[in-house]
């Protein structure tokens, strides 16, 4: 049995080793009583929360600003309450990302707690690593969509020229050749398609979306030799008022955002009435606002959010796979941009496509 000298002695070799591990340590680390006192800190510590000698002595609710964790307080407690350790994500007032573990200081003889030890190792790099990976797989995922939508754009409207030219077969020469010319157009269409997906496997990045100046009205003439099959057979009136027409953007997105919007216009069409399909352009504060209005059949307030979502429909009963506007919002999400819905059941809709001058 230590005497008295000696267990001060042994107390204070104690206390100046863990004043060297913490004093030398280059993870930040805090030792917190059960009282929620700061009783220590490492300097990693100091740097990355601004910690102070004065702030030594100090309840945690006083310097809890300096962990960007609000609920801090409430795990060390509940850590001292458990006797188990606490592992957290969490982000601190620099930015930065670290893997938080609470552990608990254990007085053995006495099988208490009597505080914690926090330690910090920072996970930054991993968690960019991370995010940029879902980045990554998030566009290669709406690449994918995009191109699938695509062919089958290209496709329907080819099965509708066919369709027709069947019926029409006894019809003049002149209309047989429109609608020869029409199949032709979406059959190289999806060659183009095809050939840049084929190339972009033998060139890395190829397919990325490549941003040039366009002209709006060039754009949404491209849309309507696409949809011209479509457009003959309801017989919609498309006009367009375009205020404001160049823009510098990705050609294949805004060609594809316009086409989802027409041919959905179209495709919701009221069957006691011949689609009107009015397009504007305008300039709106940063924004070039592109708005395309119809008189269809409209859409209930409490869809507005849900017909963006990825395989939604309006109507089952009507041809598609629900994923046009859902590729017009995660595209326009990629260059910051957004889109919104007004309508009114049978009445019609306008949808405005909000894109960054």
């Amino acid at each position: 049995m230590l005497n008295k000298n000696e267990q001060i002695n042994t107390l204070t070799e104690l206390n100046e080793d863990l004043e060297n591990y913490f004093r030398n340590t280059i993870i930040p680390q805090l030792f917190v009583d059960s009282d929620l006192i700061l009783r220590k800190f490492t300097p990693p510590a100091m740097k990355h929360f601004k910690l102070e000698e004065g702030d030594l002595g100090k309840p945690m609710i006083e310097v809890i600003d300096n962990f960007r964790f609000p609920t801090i307080i409430d795990n060390i407690a509940q850590v001292i309450s458990s006797g188990h350790i606490l592992e957290k994500e969490i982000q601190t007032i620099d930015k930065r990302w670290y893997q938080m573990n609470i552990l608990p200081y254990l007085l053995r003889l006495e099988n208490k707690t009597n505080g914690v030890i926090i330690t910090f190792v920072e996970i930054t790099s991993r968690i960019r690593d991370l995010k940029e990976q879902e980045k990554l797989i998030a566009e290669h995922e709406l690449l994918l969509d995009t191109i699938s939508h695509d062919i089958k754009n290209h496709l329907t409207a080819l099965g509708m020229t066919l369709e027709s030219l069947k019926r029409n077969s006894s019809e003049g020469l002149d209309r047989i050749s429109i609608l020869v010319d029409r199949a032709d157009s979406s059959l190289n269409e999806m060659k183009e398609v095809i050939f840049d997906l084929v190339e972009s496997r033998l060139e890395k990045h190829k397919y990325e979306a490549i941003e040039e100046i366009l002209d709006l009205e060039n754009i949404i003439e491209d849309v309507k030799l696409t949809l011209a099959q479509q457009i003959h057979e309801t017989k919609a009136v498309i006009k367009s008022e375009i205020s404001t027409s160049e823009i510098t953007f990705s050609r294949r997105k805004l060609r594809s955002i316009i086409y989802n919007l027409v041919n959905n216009a179209l495709k919701y069409s009221h069957p006691d009435r011949i689609p009107q399909i009015l397009i504007k352009s305008y300039t709106d504060d940063i924004y070039l606002v592109i708005s395309v209005t119809d008189n269809g059949i409209g859409i209930k307030s409490e869809n507005y959010e849900t017909i963006f979502e990825k395989y939604h429909r309006v109507k089952s009963i009507i041809e598609g796979n629900g994923i046009g506007l859902y590729l017009v919002r995660e595209a326009l999400k990629t260059v910051n941009g957004k889109i919104t819905v007004e309508s009114e059941v049978n009445i019609g809709s306008v949808f405005k496509v909000f894109l960054k001058l």
